[in-house]
């Protein structure tokens, strides 16, 4: 046989091997899952108009914050998706409303949309802190699947649309650093009297651990480590904490981040605001939101990595030894029971996203044993985290 010829044979084999295992099991088995947005569009009608918007978008963030640009990736991936039919101006904290007034502004119509950490507003629903962050709860892959598999995104959809809004999640910084402190805190006992600023509901779980706890604004945190008038303090992710200057007046960090494993974000919009737009517009806020959740981890996660860099010249990183995070699990798990049998809406979602943990439970055990560590770490024996 010609050489050409054998080639021809080598390559209908290769081809086969892809091809069938694929008719082989489509003859015993149906396809296992499906795009279910697929039959949703697949014979939509979208329309669409040559009118303009201009919203006007507020937001707890000064100019100063990462998360501020969050909020302005998002309005710029619109302008660019719409060809600018939809142009949305962002305003810093206090350029429009005051800060903690932005859900208001945007509920009653003074604003046509916002960006937030929906945890702000558990004021007017304890729920809206599960779509923030949970302590010992959700990390950034969880949240995203619970959010866009398990219903998560229809369910805080829901709860806003109570306020007269519209909600779609909206970025995602990943999981916090733990505590900036003076005292150096490993174990249960070390915990007790510490004075130490974290808002919501970690702050009660601290306090149920003997700690004494003040949810400071973020601004006043620096002076209050410089004079003494707390011990420790939690703020944000790597890259969010470092201009702030902590390090500067600390000793240690506490780890690993407890109360925060996954910070996520949120877009709400007046529904008038929301009503008023062609359903190509819909389609384009709704996409360029689960863009900026995408392009907001991977972000914030490789200017953490510099910003870890910067703060070890400063400081001493220590861990809480296991048998302590274990401590955390079961005082927060109290917590958040007592909370479910106090408000409905709360143990509708924790109870979803505790499914989704335990359903994931299995294949993160059997996946686990290969963590990307550099070469030398692994072949030392680190092979997960």
């Amino acid at each position: 046989m010609k050489k050409w010829a054998w080639g021809i044979v080598a390559g209908m084999f290769v081809v086969s091997l892809f091809i069938s295992p694929l008719t082989a099991d489509a003859a015993k088995r149906e396809k296992f899952g499906a795009d279910k947005r697929h039959e949703e569009v697949k014979r939509l009608k979208v329309d669409t108009s040559s009118d303009t918007f201009r919203w006007k978008m507020v937001m707890p963030w000064s100019k100063g914050l990462l998360f501020y640009d969050l909020a302005q990736h998002f309005a710029d991936s619109v302008r660019l998706a719409s060809g600018g039919r939809l142009s949305i101006k962002c305003f810093s904290a206090g350029e429009l409303v005051p800060a903690m007034q932005s859900f208001d502004a945007v509920s009653k119509g003074s604003a046509d949309c916002g960006h937030d950490w929906p945890g702000y507003w558990k004021g007017k629903n304890e729920a809206f802190v599960a779509f923030a962050s949970v302590p010992m709860g959700l990390d950034y892959e969880l949240y995203n699947i619970w959010l866009y598999e398990r219903g998560g995104a229809e369910m805080m959809d829901e709860l806003y649309g109570r306020f007269n809004m519209k909600a779609f999640p909206c970025g995602n910084a990943g999981q916090e650093m733990g505590l900036f402190s003076n005292k150096r805190a490993t174990k249960i006992a070390d915990f007790k009297g510490l004075k130490a600023r974290t808002p919501g509901w970690f702050m009660d779980i601290m306090n149920n651990m003997g700690a004494s706890v003040v949810p400071l604004p973020g601004g006043e945190i620096y002076l209050a480590l410089e004079r003494g008038v707390i011990d420790a303090a939690e703020f944000s992710a790597p890259a969010v904490n470092y201009p702030m200057g902590f390090d500067e007046i600390t000793k240690y960090v506490i780890e690993p981040g407890v109360h925060q494993p996954s910070c996520q974000f949120g877009l709400f919009i007046n529904n008038d605001s929301w009503n008023k737009l062609p359903d190509d517009l819909k389609w384009i806020v709704n996409i360029c939101a689960k863009e900026t959740q995408l392009w907001s981890y991977s972000w914030q996660s490789n200017l953490n990595v510099d910003a870890i860099a910067k703060f070890k010249e400063k400081v001493e990183f220590v861990k809480m030894d296991p048998e302590t995070i274990v401590q955390f699990k079961k005082t927060a798990q109290a917590f958040l029971n007592s909370l479910k049998e106090q408000h409905p809406d709360v143990r509708k979602v924790l109870d979803s996203q505790e499914q989704l943990m335990a359903d994931f439970a299995d294949w993160r055990e059997i996946r686990s044993g290969i963590t990307p560590w550099p070469y030398d770490t692994f072949i030392s024996g680190k092979t997960h985290e």
